[in-house]
């Protein structure tokens, strides 16, 4: 059990399906595939027999091997694939001797390590768009039922002027379907395989294919490499890439990049609910359940336990994003340490994100919302949350100037001793009884809230976002 990573320093991530895509075995399980895809490969261009193809993917399953030999070996060489290779070598030996000679043929180890980060990240990333999905469209919910919720507009921490929780809530929809588009779009198009052989030329596959064809004495064909890599990518359902780029680290920076916006995003979010959870704020609350929020010394609190975990993930994964920018700085063919440097930080990136996601999910879907508490808020400052539209409106009556000096000493005045800011402005003498009825009609909040319907429909409508159990 010490060898276990249980998530218990990661609980955003404990129990949820990226925890189950990046495991040990799921990494274990990908690189199987890509060498089981590699075989296959070979085989449909003719150069490995088709039995052999065969055995060799029925054998790929991470269950035949120990996880924690496997780890403890791969220090020797510094890198997990030289062990299983021969593991999974003497494991096709014992079924069929004449099909273990196609293991890893012409492979060399970043092939098979990188293309299985690929599979990784392509699954936890299907998962984590699902996920995202469900967020969007349980925010797209909150933002149309609360279109007209109005509530204190917040500026550096004080109240500005009037919004609405809808367009809070649209602000939090556009930001996670974009984040959604661009990952399927990273999905689609840049999860590549890594096909390079030693040191990027593809000799060694080439070698084989070369004394297969003279035993054959048949003709070599001059674009094996190309046709070769363009199978191995259907096999394994990723892009073939135009070159190998074993020490050319775009696709992995590029994912991580990707992951950290996704995780600001949600992020975000979860700053937000923080704020609006606090005890003096108390216009939203995250949903409840046994044991939820709870402090292990104040019986009365609900603590935003959600919006923690959700804050912690997204002030993590930038930082190992960085690690992985660090990493494009690779020498030669193959890096002694970049390289090897990416695969924690990379999984930590896939397992955060996804953790943060599906965290969201339950967060946004149970979201309660207070509206008579957040119109109460609106009220606080007795007017003062509209003195620009005061000040605005009043300027043909009293010239620009005047009116932006006679709303300001009247809002100082209704600050200090706690008036209402009409009582204030009327004080003042700057506006004479004549204009309590005008004044009156501009100080109800309701009235200034701007675009914030017509921005919270062309968030709603803004994108397709899938119902739930759809």
């Amino acid at each position: 059990m010490n060898v276990i990573d249980t998530g218990l320093l990661s609980p955003v991530r404990a129990g949820s399906a990226a925890e189950q895509t990046t495991s040990d075995g799921a990494w274990l399980q990908a690189m199987l595939d890509a060498e089981a895809a590699l075989v296959r490969a070979q085989a449909n261009l003719g150069n490995v027999p088709e039995e052999a193809a065969r055995v060799i993917t029925e054998l790929a399953r991470a269950d035949h091997f120990d996880l924690i030999e496997l780890a403890r070996l791969s220090r020797g060489a510094a890198n997990p694939v030289v062990a299983l290779v021969q593991a999974f070598t003497e494991l096709v030996a014992a079924r069929a001797p004449d099909a273990a000679d196609y293991v890893h043929r012409g492979s060399t180890s970043q092939d098979i390590f990188d293309t299985a980060l690929m599979l990784v990240a392509g699954r936890t990333l299907d998962v984590l768009v699902d996920d995202l999905q469900q967020v969007a469209c349980s925010l797209r919910s909150l933002a149309a039922g609360h279109a007209g919720t109005l509530m204190p507009g917040r500026t550096l921490a004080l109240h500005a002027v009037p919004t609405t929780f809808g367009l809070k809530a649209a602000g939090w929809l556009v930001a996670v379907r974009a984040a959604v588009d661009r990952l399927r779009a990273l999905r689609a198009e840049n999860l590549v395989v890594q096909l390079g052989g030693a040191a990027g030329t593809l000799a060694g596959y080439v070698a084989y294919e070369r004394l297969h064809r003279q035993a054959r004495q048949e003709p070599v064909t001059e674009d094996y490499a190309r046709r070769l890599t363009e199978r191995f990518a259907q096999e394994t359902g990723l892009r073939a890439p135009v070159l190998p780029w074993h020490s050319h680290r775009a696709p992995v920076a590029a994912l991580a990049a990707e992951l950290a916006l996704t995780t600001g995003v949600l992020g975000k979010i979860a700053v937000d609910v923080q704020s609006l959870a606090r005890t003096e704020v108390a216009e939203v609350a995250e949903p409840a359940a046994a044991g939820r929020g709870v402090s292990s010394a104040m019986p009365q609190k609900r603590n935003p336990a959600l919006a923690t975990l959700i804050r912690s993930a997204a002030l993590q994964v930038p930082a190992y994003a960085g690690v992985l920018t660090q990493a494009m700085l690779s020498e030669d063919e193959r890096s002694a340490g970049a390289w090897h440097a990416e695969w924690q930080p990379l999984r930590e990136c896939l397992r955060l994100a996804g953790g943060a996601a599906w965290t969201a999910r339950e967060l946004v879907a149970g979201l309660e919302v207070f509206p008579g508490r957040m119109r109460a808020n609106v009220d606080l400052t007795g007017g003062l949350i509209v003195s620009e539209r005061l000040a605005a409106a009043l300027a043909p009556v009293l010239g620009k100037a005047a009116a932006k000096e006679a709303v300001s000493r009247a809002a100082a005045q209704a600050s200090a001793t706690g008036r209402p800011l009409l009582s204030a402005l009327l004080e003042t003498g700057e506006a004479d009884g004549r204009l309590a009825g005008m004044l009156q009609d501009l100080l109800d909040p309701a009235e200034y809230v701007g675009a914030a319907g017509e921005l919270v429909r062309s968030a709603v409508h803004g994108g397709p976002e899938k119902e739930p159990g759809a």
